[in-house]
């Protein structure tokens, strides 16, 4: 049997230069958050094509900053989140540590 959550929506992404991002929409089916040091969006790739699905919008997969508030067993939790430039050229701009 397999158990269904709700994952949460990526309601903006900002960063351009991201080949999922299609006028500040992200339309990867999911994304990967987290890195030991900070909320890097592990999904961002800059290339001169564009990727996923014009009908999708990417949800939060998985998330590896468990001292994030929003984070429960590594899934994210929010209701909604945003990817912007931060420490690097994409992080989770919901993270909020505990």
């Amino acid at each position: 049997m397999t158990a269904s959550i709700e994952m949460p929506r990526v309601q903006e992404c900002v960063v351009a230069s991201c080949a999922y991002n299609h006028t500040n929409d992200c339309h990867a089916f999911a994304i990967t958050i987290g890195s030991a040091d900070h909320a890097h969006c592990h999904t961002f790739v800059e290339m001169p094509v564009r990727g996923g699905t014009e009908t999708l919008v990417a949800q939060v997969g998985a998330c590896q900053r468990a001292d994030c508030v929003h984070n429960s067993n590594l899934e994210c939790h929010a209701p909604t989140i945003r990817v912007g430039p931060d420490n690097d050229r994409a992080d989770c701009m919901t993270y909020r540590s505990r």
